[in-house]
């Protein structure tokens, strides 16, 4: 006869068991984990992607107003104008963006600002204020794409599609 007692393999088994369900729980808690920290770097990721587009959009419409304004020798929309189209997509960047996104922005947001107040150059000798006006204008997609560029370098955007899986072009 064996020398095993009767309760050492229902003991071994609870054992294994027991293990075994710990090892299921620790694997199912860790995946969970990871799942909710993709699900909430996505969703940060979304949030900034969507400011900064909107801001981008809310810089283009304020530029193409300004031409046209200016094209059709209109006076420039009031300053409080601006502020109602562009802040709504301002405030979100100033909260969610790093640091070089935030200046970038704000570079933006100066230059149009400027561009919107009353130009008065005429304190300075020499300049025409329309003149004046039509260059910080020309300077606004300058700033634009500084304002771009530290986007894509943020939010790590390539300007090539990423290779595919399976090594088919």
């Amino acid at each position: 006869m064996s020398q095993i007692p009767w309760w050492g393999l229902p003991l071994v088994a609870v054992v294994f068991a027991l293990a075994g369900a710990a090892a299921v729980f620790l694997a199912a808690s860790r995946n969970s984990e990871m799942l909710t920290r993709r699900r909430h770097s996505r969703q940060w990721y979304d949030e900034r992607k969507d400011a900064y587009v909107q801001l981008l959009a809310a810089f283009e419409r304020a530029t193409y107003r300004l031409r046209a304004a200016y094209d059709a020798g209109e006076k420039t929309p009031s300053p409080l104008d601006y502020m109602d189209q562009v802040g709504p997509a301002l405030m979100p960047v100033r909260l969610l963006a790093s640091g070089p996104v935030r200046s970038a922005a704000l570079a933006v947001h100066l230059q149009l600002e400027r561009l919107h107040s009353e130009m008065n150059p005429a304190a300075v000798v020499g300049v025409e204020p329309r003149t004046h006006f039509r260059e910080l204008l020309a300077q606004v997609p300058l700033v634009m794409q500084e304002f771009e560029a530290a986007v894509r370098e943020e939010l790590q955007i390539k300007d090539t599609p990423p290779a595919s899986l399976n090594g088919a072009r």
